[in-house]
């Protein structure tokens, strides 16, 4: 596999993400929370973010434990639909792989001695691997004195052998009920993907953020984008790489959050006092500004 290092441009990117739900009835009062705005990195620089709530209501902004930017706020009327709309501008530099020169006791030793890094080196629920991506992955450790190619090879055998495919799995899918289905969406791929780099010793942690979908973008001209996952991974410093595209982290990724898996980064999450269940819409458009 072919890295391309790819660097001096930017790319601005505006980004409009509408989700909420619609209620058969009127419920009662919701408490929610929002992960929808990016956030400046050494790669991104945020121009201007704002979330729109209807009904309006006060919000609390905070950084959560792993650096996302979390929305709070309370519903406390009785409502019969919740829309919450972030639009963030944002400049994108691409993320070129830089490997960097350790061994694998190295890692190790490096990798317990941080939080950061022992917290991305356990399994959860979602990212425990199935018995074949266990194999596949320490077979491919085996081949590389180099954990960070070693990291990339894995990430890139298991985006090669799981197809992606929606309506397969579901929001509570685990990684290793797609990797039977062999199908799945992002969020499915950089599960199996996390669970592979953690069962070989690599800390690995969960990222999600935006994608436009097109490679050369027009300037000016809106279009449907997605709320998209990939992954990071430690060997002497965090680096990234896109698993269900078999890229590295470039001018059209917008990270928003990092966590162990999907569920320290949902884009919304919350409760709701009433008998009926709310129906689910979401829509993401993404612009080329330049």
């Amino acid at each position: 596999m072919t890295l391309r290092q790819t660097v001096g441009t930017v790319r601005r990117l505006r980004i409009e993400h509408a989700t909420g739900f619609t209620y058969p009835g009127d419920v009662g009062a919701s408490y929610n929370e929002a992960r929808m705005l990016p956030g400046s990195t050494d790669a991104q620089f945020v121009l201007s973010s704002q979330l729109d709530i209807e009904p309006s209501t006060s919000v609390n902004y905070y950084t959560d434990y792993f650096g996302t930017r979390v929305a709070a706020f309370d519903v406390l009327a009785g409502h019969s639909a919740l829309d919450i709309t972030s639009r963030s501008l944002v400049e994108v530099r691409p993320r070129p792989i830089e490997f960097a020169d350790i061994a694998w006791d190295r890692l190790e030793r490096e990798a317990g001695r941080s939080i950061a890094t022992v917290e991305m080196l356990g399994q959860s629920a979602r990212t425990a691997p199935h018995p074949e991506v266990a194999d596949i992955a320490r077979s491919i450790a085996s081949q590389h004195t180099d954990p960070g190619r070693a990291a990339i090879a894995i990430a890139g055998a298991i985006g090669d052998a799981v197809e992606y495919m929606p309506g397969v799995t579901g929001v509570h899918s685990t990684g290793a009920e797609a990797w039977v289905e062999r199908k799945g969406v992002c969020q499915d791929i950089t599960h199996i993907t996390l669970g592979a780099l953690r069962e070989v010793g690599i800390p690995a942690r969960y990222v999600s953020g935006y994608l436009h979908p097109s490679a050369h973008p027009e300037v000016g001209v809106p279009v449907t984008g997605e709320s998209h996952a990939w992954v990071e991974w430690f060997g002497g410093d965090w680096q990234g790489y896109d698993p269900t595209n078999g890229s590295e982290i470039g001018d059209r990724h917008v990270l928003v959050g990092r966590g162990r898996d999907y569920n320290d980064v949902p884009p919304l999450r919350g409760v709701y006092a009433g008998p009926v269940k709310g129906e689910l819409h979401v829509q993401v458009t993404i612009t080329r500004e330049a």
